[in-house]
């Protein structure tokens, strides 16, 4: 029955964001969004980041305590963990381990992960501050994304500033969602 949720999610995650459409803004079709194009470097970008909010998948619209840690492998894959309590800070603990892969070699901003062989879905770095230990991961047709800090809380005006910035970049911040965190 797991195998089974885990190809269901892969396949939505896989599908779904290509024939779902964002609303335009003002009456114009959006190009997909794409990844932030300075360069990052991807020893840094590893470890364990904190899902602060995000536009959530069907599997995480009831997350607490979210967090989705990096480890680069010896192939150069990235090895994911993400590990969320169900329903409360109780709730049962789930945890998930797709698999990434850099696509873009240049900046190392846009990723494959592969959650079900053979699907892959992008996964698009759209900010990344290692000083302030934020990141903003997102898809290209911005269906789903992800504000994910190294702690588990970041400055409320912070926070405001990311939500503005997906606003303006045509995310549906209706959906968007804050990820409690203890």
């Amino acid at each position: 029955m797991k195998r089974l949720h885990v190809l269901t999610f892969a396949l939505l995650t896989a599908f779904f964001p290509s024939c779902h459409s964002t609303k335009p803004m003002k009456s114009e079709k959006l190009a997909p969004l794409q990844a932030m194009t300075r360069p990052i470097d991807l020893k840094k970008f590893m470890g364990d980041w904190y899902v602060i909010a995000h536009i959530p998948t069907f599997i995480e619209k009831e997350a607490y305590n979210a967090v989705e840690g990096y480890k680069l492998a010896s192939d150069g894959t990235i090895e994911t963990t993400f590990t969320f309590n169900k329903g409360s800070f109780d709730g049962r603990v789930k945890t998930y381990h797709p698999r990434g892969w850099v696509y873009n070699h240049e900046t190392r901003t846009e990723w494959r992960m592969q959650f079900v062989w053979p699907f892959k879905a992008a996964f698009l770095i759209n900010e990344f501050d290692e000083s302030e230990g934020i990141t903003v991961i997102g898809v290209p047709d911005r269906s789903y994304v992800w504000i994910m800090a190294r702690t588990k809380t970041i400055p409320e005006a912070r926070y405001s500033e990311l939500v503005k910035e997906l606003e303006r970049t045509g995310h549906d911040i209706s959906k968007l969602r804050r990820v409690p965190q203890r």
